[in-house]
């Protein structure tokens, strides 16, 4: 197979995936639980993009190696132990090993500071100066 094979390959799966995180977004924007979160089309739309710069499984859901990889390109390097604990916040103690697109918005929107949470939030202002 050739390079522009692989390439129109992994823009079809990023184009699917995004479609498949836009149909998470389309819930929580029905939900009524989040019915007064404040802007919450364009937060879904921004925690849509951070979500998609991790590095996802095949199934797009980001897994150890993948959190591992993202906390790295942001400077901070973590134990696996402390990446497991990072995890274990996000995902509510469940045995899952990976962290879903659904979970992910739930701990951007939830009121509980996850590690993690602080970590993408802290980056994010960084990047608006």
């Amino acid at each position: 197979m050739d390079g522009a094979q692989g390439g129109k390959a992994y823009g079809l799966f990023k184009s699917q995936q995004e479609e498949k995180l836009n149909s998470v977004n389309e819930v929580f924007l029905s939900d009524p639980q989040y019915a007064e979160e404040e802007d919450l089309a364009s937060k879904l739309e921004m925690f849509k993009k951070k979500y998609m710069e991790f590095h996802l499984n095949d199934k797009g859901e980001i897994d150890l190696m993948g959190l591992k990889r993202m906390l790295e390109k942001l400077g901070l390097a973590k134990t696996h132990l402390e990446l497991k604990k990072m995890m274990s916040e996000v995902i509510g103690g469940t045995s899952k090993d990976t962290i879903s697109y659904s979970d992910f918005l739930n701990m951007m929107l939830g009121k509980r500071n996850a590690i993690l949470k602080l970590i993408l939030m802290f980056e994010g202002m960084g990047e608006e100066r």
